[in-house]
């Protein structure tokens, strides 16, 4: 993934760091390895072990069941549930439905890739925040709408932005 300034972000998976986790995911193939449609449940699992599905898990999976890691990763990518990346601690999410999308949404999208150097689906190389384009989150009438994990920021405009960002900064 590319950031703004142009030099690639990349997120190691350190194997030794994972070990535990590693040994959670393999118990959840064990368990699901004869069943029908594993795969679901499995990269469910994996994804709530690790909080994404790095390629190293893939292929483990990928091995564990029996299935093409090409199969694997196009699940991965279809399903929007899955990730290829780590999400941020705060998960930015800013709704480009059209209420919001007319009432200044963009502008509020643009102000947080300038103020986190992030680029739309991607993750801060600090892994503090991710920032993702919604569809409707179903709050028209508060529109422009920015959430921060649980948080609901509504009536935004860009000028808004770098006062709620702080507080999460410096947490």
């Amino acid at each position: 993934m590319e950031n703004k300034g142009g030099f690639k972000v990349e997120f190691k998976f350190d194997l030794k760091e994972n070990a535990e986790k590693l040994e959670q995911l393999k118990k959840v193939i064990q368990e699901n390895k004869n069943k029908k449609g594993a795969l679901m449940p499995v990269l469910h699992e994996a994804q709530k072990i690790f909080g994404y599905l790095p390629i190293e898990v893939q292929r483990m999976i990928s091995e564990g069941l029996n299935i093409p890691l090409a199969e694997i990763y196009g699940v991965a990518t279809f399903y929007s549930q899955f990730t290829l990346i780590p999400k941020g601690k705060y998960e930015i999410g800013v709704c480009l439905g059209t209420a919001c999308y007319v009432k200044g949404a963009q502008d509020v999208i643009d102000k947080i890739k300038e103020i986190l150097d992030i680029e739309v689906g991607g993750t801060t190389k600090n892994k503090k925040f991710s920032l993702q384009a919604t569809r409707c989150i179903g709050a028209c009438g508060l529109a422009p709408v920015m959430t921060i994990n649980d948080d609901v920021y509504g009536r935004l405009k860009a000028e808004d932005v770098p006062g709620i960002l702080k507080k999460y900064m410096e947490e």
